[in-house]
């Protein structure tokens, strides 16, 4: 059936409120708040807990429950620890989720040591697309992971092979930022070659990494975009701790013999670069590219996959149910074994006392026979008449 188009005309309005839109979206926006989710990923003794708390300017995560953990971790495996936190500025709300991986990288070997964080990043995109396929979609859990800071530590050479390992998974599903730890303990000349090796080998690698929009119709956004993307991988230090500077201003950063190294310093790392990368500039691209980019990557992966039989196996899990089954195997066939000699000392056992028994009843026998001689033997004989 033939349908009749008309040709779309620009007609400029005056006056009737279409230009109130964006207010009204903002309204909205304000009053639903956001779901923002970060996860941090690297060895242990870089600063993550540190940096959480000082980019929030609070105590977001314990240091105490992380050393406690620390300690009672007695198996050599990556654990997935969840903080929640709502954040509060200017009538809007945040619901934040840090995601920690403590284990990661401590062992000898770590070759398997990135599958439970990707493996914790696709179950929340499934979860997500399970709750979103409910009749009643009211109070979705959205725990998709937005960024993921990868923490490199600061040896001065390039990455290790751990590194580029499991960075090449976390990138195609996630927004992925590298930071360099502790930058203050590399020379800024060493750690400027740090950082040229470090671009280097995610070239290479073909690793991909969260890159902002730079282009703006404003040239002064433009420019500052440029300026924070030039600063990729991030070196940053951390510290919640107030000092002293010489000039008298009281800052968060470290105090050393030689002087002191603030946080918020351009000059000194790139702590304000990320931070405005994560939260004052593109929180929203954050959220929006995971959503239009990650989710929708893994969404048509899984749809295109729906038996749960015919979609991509972890060769791990898959290691894992087979060694599982074998020893599964082995252990009945050693409960039969056990059983069959069981069954025949049982059955033995049956005819030593079948035997016993039966030489019980001939000693009776015997004895009775005797018994009954001897009754003979004893008893009067008759009297005889002549």
């Amino acid at each position: 059936m033939p349908v009749n188009t008309t040709e779309t005309s620009r007609i400029n309005t005056k006056g009737i409120g279409i230009a109130n839109l964006p207010n009204q979206r903002h309204k909205i926006v304000t009053k639903q708040g956001s779901d923002f989710t970060i996860m941090v990923v690297g060895e242990s003794g870089l600063g993550k807990t540190t940096f959480i708390n000082t980019l929030f300017t609070t105590t977001i995560k314990d240091y105490k429950e992380q050393e406690k953990r620390h300690t009672k971790q007695l198996e050599k495996t990556v654990e997935i620890t969840v903080t929640k936190a709502e954040l509060e500025e200017k009538m809007f709300n945040v619901k934040l989720n840090v995601i920690d991986t403590p284990g990661f990288g401590d062992y000898v070997d770590n070759s398997d040591s990135w599958i439970p964080i990707v493996d914790f990043i696709d179950g929340q995109y499934e979860s997500y697309m399970k709750q979103e396929q409910q009749p009643v979609r009211k109070g979705i859990i959205d725990m998709r992971v937005h960024v993921c800071l990868y923490f490199i530590r600061p040896t001065g050479h390039s990455l290790k092979p751990l590194d580029i390992e499991i960075m090449k998974h976390l990138s195609s599903r996630v927004n992925l930022i590298p930071v360099i730890a502790k930058a203050d303990t590399l020379s800024p000349f060493a750690l400027q070659q740090f950082k040229k090796r470090i671009r280097e080998t995610i070239s290479a690698q073909d690793i991909r990494v969260y890159t902002c929009p730079i282009e703006s119709d404003d040239e002064e956004t433009s420019s500052r975009n440029k300026d924070i993307m030039s600063a990729m991988p991030f070196a940053i230090i951390g510290s919640d701790v107030d000092v002293t500077s010489k000039d008298g201003r009281t800052v968060k950063g470290r105090e050393y013999p030689w002087g002191i190294v603030e946080v918020e310093n351009d000059a000194h790392c790139d702590f304000k670069k990320l931070r405005d990368l994560l939260i004052r500039a593109h929180m929203l691209d954050l959220i929006s590219s995971t959503e239009e980019i990650h989710y929708d990557n893994f969404r048509n992966l899984f749809m295109s996959h729906p038996e749960p039989k015919q979609r991509p196996e972890n060769k791990k899990h898959k290691d894992e149910e087979e060694a599982l089954h074998k020893r599964f195997a082995e252990q009945v066939k050693l409960e039969e074994a056990r059983f069959r000699q069981w069954e025949q000392r049982l059955i033995a056992e049956r005819v030593r006392l079948n035997e016993d028994l039966e030489s019980g009843h001939n000693l009776v026998k015997q004895l009775e026979a005797e018994v009954e001689a001897l009754s003979s033997a004893q008893s009067p004989k008759p009297y005889k008449k002549y």
